[in-house]
C-alpha cells in the first residue's frame, strides 16, 4: 500500500531544509482563549494529555493573566497541576510579575511574555506603549531567569497591524533586540493578522540575523487569514528556522485583533513537514483524532484541511 493510500504523503526531501522541526503547540492556550464558550478544566487537561500522547514535546498549557481579560483561561491554577507531570515541556504565558508569581508557585519554569511590534496593538492589548511594555517585562524575565527558568518572548504584529498597516522591518528588529537583550531565550515572530508573504518573512529573518540574533533562537507563529501560513513557514525553514508554532485543529485567533483568524493548523504543518522528510516525532493519526475529539467538545468541525481530509468530517 502506498503512502497516499495510508493517508500519509510520500516523503520527498528538498535541499536546504532542516532535518527536524520542533512544533510549539499553542492550541490549549492561544486556541482555547478565543473560544466564545469556556471549555471545562478537565477537558482542557485531557486535550493536553492527548497532544502529548500524539508526540508533541512542547505544549503551551495556559496563561496566568487576570481572569477579567481572558476568562476562558481563568482556571490556570486548577489546570496546571493536572498536567504538570506529563513528559512534555509546558510553557505558560505570564503578563506581569503577578502572573509570574502564580506560575512559579505551581512549579512552572517555562514562561512566555507577550510584546508588540506596534504602538497601536501595545495599547489595545496591554494599555501601554511598546517601551512601557518592555519595561514591564524586564523584571519578569529577570526573575524567571533567576529561578532557572526558560523565557520565550512573543512578538505580535511583526508583519502587519490592523490600525497601522505594514510594519517596517527595522521596527520589528528593534523590539526583538530589546527582548533578547533583557534575557529571552527564544523569540516567536507573530503574524497576528496573517498578512505576511514569503519574501517579507525572508527579509525580516535576514535583518534579524544581521542584527546578531541567531536563527536558532527564533520561532515563527503564522496565522492563515490569507492562506499564506504554510508558504511562510517554508520560507522560514529555508532560512534555517527549526521552531514553528501551530495550533491543533487550527484553533485560535486574537481577542484584541478582530481581523486575526485561526493559527496555522498543526496537522497541516505536520503533513507538509512529513512530505518534505522532516522529522517532528508527531503521530499524525493520533493528532487528527485529538482534534476531532476537541471539535466535538466545541460543537463545530475543525477548520484544518488535513483534519477534514483524514477524518472525512462532514462539513
Amino acid at each position: 500500500m502506498n503512502a497516499s493510500e495510508l493517508g500519509l504523503p510520500m516523503a520527498v526531501p528538498a535541499d536546504g531544509l532542516p532535518a527536524r522541526v520542533r512544533v510549539h503547540e499553542v492550541g490549549a492556550r492561544d486556541g482555547l482563549q478565543n473560544e466564545s464558550a469556556t471549555v471545562p478544566t478537565e477537558v482542557k487537561a485531557e486535550f493536553i494529555r492527548r497532544l502529548a500522547d500524539a508526540g508533541l514535546t512542547t505544549i503551551e498549557a495556559t496563561s496566568f493573566v487576570h481572569p477579567k481579560w481572558v476568562p476562558q483561561l481563568a482556571d490556570a491554577e486548577r489546570l496546571f497541576p493536572l498536567v504538570a507531570e506529563l513528559p512534555a515541556a509546558l510553557p505558560v504565558l505570564v503578563p506581569n510579575e503577578r502572573g509570574l508569581d502564580r506560575a512559579l508557585a505551581l512549579g512552572a519554569r517555562r514562561v512566555a511574555v507577550f510584546a508588540s511590534a506596534t504602538e497601536s496593538f501595545a495599547k489595545a492589548n496591554l494599555n501601554r506603549t511598546v517601551d512601557e511594555a518592555l519595561a514591564m517585562f524586564e523584571p519578569v524575565v529577570a526573575r524567571a531567569k533567576a529561578e532557572g527558568g526558560h523565557v520565550r518572548g512573543y512578538l505580535s504584529m511583526c508583519f502587519g497591524d490592523p490600525w497601522e498597516g505594514p510594519v517596517p522591518v527595522p521596527q520589528v528588529v528593534r523590539v526583538c533586540r530589546a527582548l533578547a537583550d533583557m534575557g529571552c531565550d527564544e523569540l516567536s515572530l507573530g503574524d497576528t493578522i496573517g498578512v505576511a508573504t514569503p519574501g517579507h518573512v525572508t527579509a525580516l529573518l535576514t535583518a534579524l540575523s544581521e542584527a546578531g540574533l541567531p536563527v536558532s533562537a527564533l520561532g515563527v507563529h503564522f496565522h492563515d487569514t490569507y492562506g499564506q501560513a504554510l508558504a511562510n513557514t517554508l520560507a522560514a525553514l529555508q532560512h534555517g528556522v527549526t521552531t514553528v508554532d501551530a495550533s491543533a485543529g487550527g484553533l485560535g485567533g486574537c481577542p484584541y485583533a478582530k481581523s486575526a483568524t485561526g493559527n496555522l493548523a498543526t496537522e497541516d504543518l505536520v503533513w507538509m513537514l512529513r512530505g518534505l522528510g522532516i522529522d517532528t516525532g508527531i503521530d499524525l493519526g493520533r493528532l487528527v483524532a485529538t482534534s476531532v475529539w476537541m471539535a466535538g467538545h466545541l460543537g463545530r468541525p475543525s477548520p484544518s484541511r488535513t483534519v477534514r481530509a483524514l477524518s472525512h468530517q462532514e462539513q
